[in-house]
């Protein structure tokens, strides 16, 4: 696949519905433009098997997390299942500083945090064309059982209704068209005045 030279400073938040598509257009992100800077959350839980710290996460303790959320070093954070999941402020502000684009990838309510904190940050939607679709894509998958599903299912109404407080929707019904459109969004955002049309 052909690289395109990264040109301007940008931040760039993916979110989706579970069966949506987000992981697999952040892949193709990181990998169509090598020099975008992605952000990796940092967490207190432990890691697991596989987890290589800095990659997957930044682990650190809860007090640790705790002491960073008194400190306000986070845009953003949240507890999930007893555990700690955050975006150090210092990762987007580390990548503008190197005039690179920085990419984010949380759920909606991660990515509203930003946007009060960065007006700038051009929010994008990710989802499948239809609850029917979603849940098709989340059994397919095999790692939930229905009690789960039911769950994802019900979280994904909820988001769907945030659309309104995004700036860009993909319907991803075909991953190839959705990598286009993705990548569209991020070379029409780097020619913007603001950002120095350098393309």
């Amino acid at each position: 696949m052909k690289t395109t030279k990264h040109t301007g400073p940008g931040i760039f938040v993916l979110s989706s519905p579970s069966g949506g598509g987000k992981t697999t257009l952040v892949k193709f992100m990181k990998k169509k433009f090598p020099d975008i800077i992605y952000s990796v959350s940092t967490t207190s839980r432990k890691p697991r098997p596989g987890d290589k710290n800095g990659r997957d996460y930044t682990f650190i303790t809860p007090a640790a997390f705790r002491k960073g959320i008194k400190e306000n070093k986070f845009v953003e954070w949240a507890t999930v299942h007893g555990n700690y999941y955050g975006t150090p402020e210092s990762n987007i502000k580390n990548a503008l500083k190197k005039g690179r684009s920085v990419l984010l990838d949380l759920d909606v309510k991660g990515a509203m945090q930003v946007k009060k904190l960065f007006p700038e940050a051009v929010l994008i939607f990710i989802t499948a064309p239809g609850i029917k679709e979603l849940r098709r894509r989340i059994i397919s998958r095999g790692q939930d059982d229905m009690e789960a599903i039911r769950r994802r299912l019900k979280n994904a109404r909820e988001e769907l209704r945030k659309i309104k407080y995004f700036d860009f929707l993909i319907m991803n019904e075909d991953i190839r068209d959705a990598q286009k459109y993705m990548a569209a969004i991020y070379k029409a955002e780097l020619c913007r005045i603001k950002n120095g049309g350098r393309i």
